[in-house]
């Protein structure tokens, strides 16, 4: 029987689409190359973080942290779900000013957070170097495994009849897909939700491919409590061109500390790069000097997919018929996965969606509406 959604992806944005939809009763087929799971899903470092850049980012990114809290609240384990919370560290007395201007903001949106002085933040992370000025702490961020997270969600989409084609889709075409062996899957609605690689079957998305590089340690327990992250990041996040690395250290579960972040544009070229991982280890020791001392023993890297306006593409692509996007969340997929799915689902069944559709429509781009790609 012809699936009514065919999802292109089963990263965590894809297979969360593929949770929302099926509990909303379609048929749902979902098509991935590789494993699920796997792409930028993997790469990240799976940060549950509320983002305030923007009145549309924090909204997106807040109530999804609600909708994590509830899908990881029985079984935290199985995501290797941390309430770690974050800490905006400040380095002067002026970015000490933007993290209070940061608190009222997230306060305003019920979202748990305080300014801290030096005394409070070097009381929770003695790694940290001296000088500091404070910090915000945000208590409700957290992380997850994303790859485990992705499985999970998927399970449960197949649980209800959701069916997991493996398989690498080469075009659209007028009613389904076109897989690189040549056969044809039919759906009545289409979900690009492949990040980066959705650029292949629809070129003209407004999307460009951001590439990052993460580092793991070895195991050192109680090296670090919260995620770390310097007030610099956010500048360096939604940066629009070049080369930029900012301070972002994550305690896993295991002991082991996450090392980011990077961003460069205009390559997509996956090799880790010796002179990007130095600049950002160099600039995580400059905020936790003894950092410089611990074992890395793997480096890898990702491509975000990125827009324009730094906001995800969620709802009907305007240049094609019965083709729905969900990509361009840059850094913040895992985090907004599941808000994502909530707002496509919402738009496709005509439910409601616990916050705003219009900031993050596709039609905000233009389009034209043709047939397929």
């Amino acid at each position: 029987m012809q699936p009514d959604v065919l999802i292109v992806g089963a990263g965590i944005i894809g297979a969360a689409c593929a949770d929302a939809l099926s509990a909303q009763g379609l048929r749902v087929t979902v098509i991935e190359r590789d494993a699920v799971g796997s792409g930028a899903t993997a790469a990240g470092m799976g940060h549950l973080v509320a983002m305030d850049d923007n009145a549309a980012e924090l909204a997106l990114s807040s109530h999804s942290l609600e909708l994590w809290k509830d899908l990881v609240e029985c079984q935290p384990q199985r995501h290797e779900y941390s309430n770690c919370g974050t800490i905006w560290v400040a380095a002067d007395d002026e970015e000490l000013e933007a993290a209070r201007a940061k608190a009222v903001t997230m306060s305003a949106h019920g979202l748990q957070c305080d300014v801290i002085g030096a005394q409070e933040l070097y009381r929770l992370e003695r790694q940290l170097r001296p000088g500091l000025a404070g910090a915000l702490l945000v208590q409700g961020d957290g992380l997850v495994y994303p790859p485990k997270s992705a499985r999970i969600l998927l399970a449960r989409a197949v649980a209800r009849g959701a069916s997991l084609v493996m398989g690498e889709v080469v075009a659209l075409e007028q009613g389904g897909v076109v897989l690189s062996d040549g056969s044809r899957v039919s759906a009545g609605q289409i979900v690009l939700a492949a990040g980066t690689r959705c650029l292949s079957l629809a070129q003209d998305l407004p999307l460009r491919p951001k590439k990052g590089h993460v580092m793991i340690t070895d195991r050192y327990p109680g090296f670090i409590r919260h995620q770390l992250v310097e007030l610099g990041y956010i500048k360096s996040a939604h940066a629009s061109e070049g080369e930029s690395v900012a301070f972002n250290l994550q305690p896993r579960p295991t002991g082991q500390v996450l090392i980011g972040s990077s961003r460069q544009f205009d390559t997509v070229d996956m090799a880790a790069e010796p002179s990007m991982m130095a600049r950002m280890l160099a600039r995580a020791a400059e905020y936790t000097p003894a950092l410089a001392g611990l074992n890395v023993l793997r480096c890898w890297t990702g491509l975000r997919a990125a827009t324009p306006d730094g906001l995800p593409l969620i709802g009907p692509d305007p240049s094609r018929r019965n083709v729905w996007l969900a990509t361009g969340h840059e850094g913040l997929g895992i985090t907004t996965s599941l808000a994502t799915a909530e707002l496509l689902a919402a738009q496709m069944t005509g439910s409601r969606a616990g916050i705003d559709m219009q900031p993050y429509l596709p039609s905000r781009f233009g389009g034209q509406g043709r047939a397929y790609g």
